[in-house]
This record gives structure tokens, C-alpha cells and sequence, in this order.
């Protein structure tokens, strides 16, 4: 094919216009497209520093945190070392209670080893009831009655009387006479005391009853024993607790102590718990 006929068969000068307006087309939109990009390299620049900005503040955030923290910790820490002293002082002070106690606890014991040891207290004896005592008792009341009132009759006589009444001194004469008589009369009064004893065994395994049936062989004028019992006095020993009567003219504790000490296999001591006048 010819070149003429090539050019005859084109038709692009004939559509000049329309390859012109699509060219146009085809440079705005390029322009278009270039200004969208460069429109969005500046959108992304911006968006870039926005986000350091976002990063700087962050950053500038979390410094501001660490000093608070820092700070809450420095309090933390501030009041951890307060508690800790208190608590110091307050285990200081309950050692020293502890230690109060435990001394008081230790003189506790030792008081109550002492008591333990010692005998116990026995109570004053009562008077010895009228079978021990052969109603010498309720005579001797009678008779000082009797006797207060033969003084109280005495002082009603006029000792001082005139001597001219002589009705008067035979009056008084034969009076005197008469108490005289009766004061000679009188039985002397018998001094007696109730003795309580307490007669301690060699240890728990003394036999008791026997040590009893000794002790009341002891014999004497004047000595008369009453009721007994057995009195605990520690770590399984008891102790014989006897009362007796006795004039105080014939008998006395050291010669009952001596006699009841003989007993040497059952008795260990002998000492006086308590001591009345009759």
C-alpha cells in the first residue's frame, strides 16, 4: 500500500477537534492528578507532624508521670518508714509488759512455793466442850458469881462504924466471921488452858492412825486430849491436829513436846498451834 492511499484512508485531520478536546482532557487531568498529589504529600506532611506533636505531648505526658510517681513513691516510702518505727516503738513497749509479766509471774511462784512449804494456817481452837472438861467450867463461873456477890455484900458493911454502937461491930464481926468461913470452904480455883498441837510426820508414807494411837499414850495429871484430825500440808504429808486440856499447875507444852517427841519413828516435830486460858 502507497502512502497516498495510507493518508487517504486517515481520518485524524478530520476529527482534529475531538483528538484536540481529549488531549486537553488528558493535560487536566494530569494537572488534576499532579495538584491531588501534591495536595496529599502536604496532607501527609501535616498528618507526620501531628503525630511528633502527638509524640512530643506523650513524651512530655509521661515525663510529668514519672515525677508524680516518683513523688507518690517518695510518700509511699515516707510513710512505710513511719509505720515501721511505730511499730518499732510499740514491740519495744510490749517487750517490756512481757517481761513485767514474767517477773511478776516468777514472784508469783515463788511466793506460792513458799506457802506451799510452810504449814497452814490453823484457826484458834475453841474452847474444849463440857465432856472434856468435867463441867469444871460452868462451876468456876458459879463460884466467881458467888463470890462477886459475897463482895458486893462485904462492901455493904460499915467497917467505919462508930465505936460506941456496939450492936454495930458484933453485927460486923459476926459477918467477917461468916465470910471467912465460907471463903475457907471454897475449893481453890484450878487454872486450865486448851492447847491445840500440831505433830508433823517424817513424810507421806508415816503411818497416821499409829502415830495418833502414840501420841495419845502420852499420860499425865492433869492432861486430858480431846478431838484430832488430819490437816493436808503439801505434796501428799498431813499433819495430826489434836487439842487437849491441861492445869496449867501440873502440865505445860514443853513437857508435852518432849513426851511426843520420843516417838521418834513416827513424829518429826511437835509445835504449838494455839493456846487459850480456860
Amino acid at each position: 500500500m502507497s502512502a497516498l492511499d495510507f493518508l487517504a484512508k486517515e481520518k485524524i485531520w478530520f476529527d482534529k477537534p475531538r483528538y484536540d478536546e481529549a488531549e486537553k482532557r488528558f493535560y487536566e487531568r494530569m494537572s488534576s492528578t499532579s495538584s491531588t498529589s501534591q495536595s496529599t504529600g502536604e496532607l501527609g506532611a501535616n498528618s507526620i507532624l501531628k503525630d511528633i506533636a502527638r509524640a512530643r505531648e506523650n513524651i512530655q505526658k509521661s515525663l510529668a508521670g514519672s515525677t508524680s510517681t516518683s513523688s507518690n513513691n517518695a510518700t509511699d516510702q515516707s510513710e512505710i518508714i513511719s509505720r515501721i518505727n511505730s511499730l518499732e516503738h510499740e514491740n519495744q513497749s510490749l517487750h517490756k509488759v512481757v517481761e513485767d509479766l514474767r517477773a511478776a509471774l516468777s514472784k508469783l511462784e515463788s511466793r506460792v512455793a513458799v506457802l506451799e512449804k510452810s504449814p497452814a494456817p490453823v484457826t484458834p481452837a475453841p474452847i474444849i466442850p463440857v465432856p472434856y472438861t468435867n463441867g469444871t467450867t460452868v462451876e468456876q463461873k458459879s463460884s466467881v458469881g458467888d463470890e462477886l456477890q459475897e463482895d458486893e455484900d462485904d462492901d455493904d458493911l460499915d467497917l467505919f462504924g462508930s465505936d460506941e454502937d456496939e450492936e454495930a461491930d458484933r453485927i460486923k464481926e459476926q459477918r467477917l466471921k461468916e465470910y471467912a468461913e465460907r471463903k475457907a470452904k471454897k475449893p481453890a480455883l484450878i487454872a486450865k488452858s486448851s492447847i491445840l498441837l500440831d505433830v508433823k510426820p517424817w513424810d507421806d508414807e508415816t503411818d497416821m492412825a499409829k502415830l495418833e494411837e502414840c501420841v495419845r499414850s502420852v499420860e499425865a495429871d492433869g492432861l486430858l486430849w480431846g478431838t484430832s484430825k488430819l490437816v493436808p500440808v503439801g505434796y501428799g504429808i498431813k499433819k495430826l491436829q489434836i487439842a487437849c486440856v491441861v492445869e496449867d499447875d501440873k502440865v505445860g507444852t514443853d513437857l508435852l513436846e518432849e513426851e511426843i517427841t520420843k516417838f521418834e519413828e513416827y513424829v518429826q516435830s511437835v509445835d504449838v498451834a494455839a493456846f487459850n486460858k480456860i
